[in-house]
């Protein structure tokens, strides 16, 4: 693409990122802008990996969240291996050299995709998020296309950022509601302070190793404290 066509497309789309207010719509479309600006790419899509597994968080194309899919069932792919240690990812050809042979083998053969390039977006030593960019065209993407892909990566890390960062606010203001709950359960049931209360609920915590909000939630759950193992 034309550098100044580029760089008026690429302002175009920073400020529809910026436009948007919900992080899906962020994400959605970071990749959208992945398919507009670089004019290999057929289909983009960003997913993290955690514990669970890999999760689309945002895609073009059905082809993407089964890409994510399978990557999941085989347990190997460019996010569950090379995307862990480095920063950018690039098979020309996806049914001449993969290093996953049965990821690239059913990829080729379900999708048509014949080319992938990915951008670890972050990483530590549970969670990974990647953006994944793919080509039903051998040896499709550029050195240029490269470049290009790392300013996408960059907006798609923000988008992810705020995605993670309101996950965490949302789990502790969850926490906080079951902790206070459990709390005002065993201030009533045993006539204890609220103090009183959540020094008991530390002390479970500690003596079972369990986390404060499990405890809370146990007793919330069930009206009981949980079971000395």
């Amino acid at each position: 693409m034309d550098p100044q066509k580029f760089n008026q497309q690429l302002a175009e789309a920073a400020r529809d990122l910026a436009a948007q207010r919900v992080t899906s719509d962020t994400l959605q479309r970071a990749v959208e802008m992945a398919t507009d600006l670089i004019e290999a790419c057929d289909l983009a899509g960003v997913c993290t990996v955690e514990r669970d597994g890999v999760a689309t968080r945002a895609a073009t194309s059905p082809d993407v969240v089964l890409l994510d899919e399978m990557q999941d069932d085989l347990g190997d792919g460019p996010c569950l291996a090379e995307l862990r240690t480095t920063d950018v990812c690039v098979i020309d050809d996806l049914a001449q050299e993969a290093p996953w042979p049965q990821w690239a083998t059913r990829t080729v053969d379900l999708t048509g995709v014949r080319s992938y390039m990915g951008f670890r977006l972050y990483v530590d030593h549970t969670h990974l998020g990647a953006l994944n960019l793919y080509s039903r065209t051998p040896y499709a993407f550029t050195e240029d296309d490269r470049l290009d892909g790392l300013v996408v990566a960059a907006h798609a890390a923000v988008g992810l950022n705020a995605a993670a960062t309101r996950d965490q606010l949302h789990t502790a203001l969850r926490s906080r509601q079951h902790i206070g709950e459990a709390t005002g359960m065993l201030r009533e049931r045993y006539g204890l302070t609220s103090d009183q209360a959540f020094e008991v609920l530390k002390r479970v915590s500690s003596q079972q190793n369990l986390k404060l909000f499990a405890v809370a939630q146990h007793v919330v759950d069930t009206g009981e404290l949980p079971p000395a193992e």
